[in-house]
């Protein structure tokens, strides 16, 4: 059984992390490595939401050809 916080792709992890401070700097969210604690969920939900709909779209366009 796989953990769900693992990648399916280990090597993807590297990718994924800078994805998501890329993102939160787009998004002018403080994020910071280590603790994040004093984010509000707000915050922290839209880096999230936000690589969401980056991932979707970029595989949407990988299968549009």
């Amino acid at each position: 059984m796989m953990s769900s916080n693992k990648p399916v792709v280990p090597q993807a992890q590297e990718a994924l992390n800078k994805m998501k401070y890329e993102v939160a700097q787009s998004l002018n969210v403080n994020l910071k490595q280590g603790y994040n604690g004093d984010l509000t969920a707000k915050e922290n939900g839209s880096v999230g939401g936000e690589m969401v709909k980056r991932l979707l779209e970029q595989y949407a366009n990988s299968n549009a050809r």
